[in-house]
């Protein structure tokens, strides 16, 4: 029987997740020359080589295809048995590995973090802001206990719970205050400021503008990589853009801008709370949920009041 470790899997299986040794071994906490013996060692252990060599690409031999997909299963049973473990200790959990989407993450975790800190003095709080896809991939692969993110995500293996409704409001120039707020088909008239491919909220304002992909010429769609560089382009007179109303206090505070609401119809989204369905820590995660839900008031009657429930 091979004298194989958990660590060796979770370094193998974070080589092929990067691609490359330098990002698998600052991702893993260890030197890259650890890191490479480390996976030497493992190969040596099974007798046949897991990755090519000699090519400047990093890649699988079809064996070593085989050997990650087996190590991925036990990694996610790990998981999942410490999760188990986490779970029949009963109350809040001491650990929770917790995934948000960028356009949620500034405006709410100061005020999660706080109740969460209140509810679980010492929890052991570990948290990862990246997009939609990425998020839905780590909790696949048991690397996330859960996810806060724009719903549906319509993922057959998650479970999901609605959290609240919040609105879309247009920024605009400082001087464009108190005109007429714009109908959808008058936005697409206008030079629209949206967040890059990928984005979730991108493809909600341009559903709610009626714009489909790729249709509207490049000098009439700008794109940024963050809705605080959004605001600070309309502020430079660049165009016009929506943010959700969550972000309106902390992006628009330094920059001259006007904020309007929209009238009927409109443009929403919902933010709801994601895990696997076979997590033993489901209960426990609805009882986060509500935290989520509590800490979610503090931003939103910010902006006047809450948005009404999901």
């Amino acid at each position: 029987m091979p004298n194989l470790t958990v660590r060796q899997l979770r370094y193998v299986e974070a080589l092929v997740r990067h691609g490359h040794f330098g990002r698998a071994a600052e991702a893993c906490a260890i030197s890259q020359p650890a890191l490479s013996m480390q996976v030497k060692a493992f190969e040596e252990e099974l007798g046949v080589p897991v990755f090519e060599r000699g090519g400047r690409q990093l890649r699988l031999t079809p064996f070593g295809e085989e050997v990650v997909a087996r190590a991925r299963d036990i990694l996610r049973g790990l998981d999942e048995l410490e999760g188990f473990a986490r779970a029949s200790r009963g109350g809040l959990v001491a650990k929770l590995r917790i995934g948000v989407i960028p356009t949620v993450a500034p405006y709410l975790l100061p005020a999660l973090i706080g109740e969460l800190g209140r509810l679980h003095d010492g929890m052991d709080l570990h948290v990862r802001e990246t997009l939609t896809p990425k998020l839905v991939q780590e909790l696949a692969e048991g690397r996330l206990d859960m996810a806060i993110v724009a719903l549906p995500v319509s993922e057959p293996s998650l479970a999901e719970v609605a959290l609240f409704t919040e609105s879309f409001v247009l920024v605009r120039p400082r001087e464009d205050e108190g005109k007429p707020v714009p109908s959808p088909a008058a936005l697409r008239e206008m030079r629209l400021l949206l967040l890059e491919e990928g984005h979730c909220f991108r493809a909600q304002a341009l559903a709610f503008c009626d714009i489909r992909q790729g249709s509207m010429p490049p000098r009439d769609l700008l794109d940024a990589s963050s809705l605080s560089t959004l605001v600070q382009m309309v502020d430079a007179g660049l165009g016009v853009t929506l943010i959700p109303e969550m972000a309106v206090a902390v992006e628009t505070r330094s920059a001259s801008v006007s904020v309007a609401r929209f009238g009927q119809p409109h443009p929403s989204r919902t933010i709801g709370m994601v895990w696997r369905k076979r997590s033993p820590l489901a209960p426990q995660l609805h009882q986060i949920a509500d935290v989520v839900r509590r800490a979610a008031e503090a931003p939103r009657q910010g902006q006047g009041g809450p948005c009404g429930p999901a």
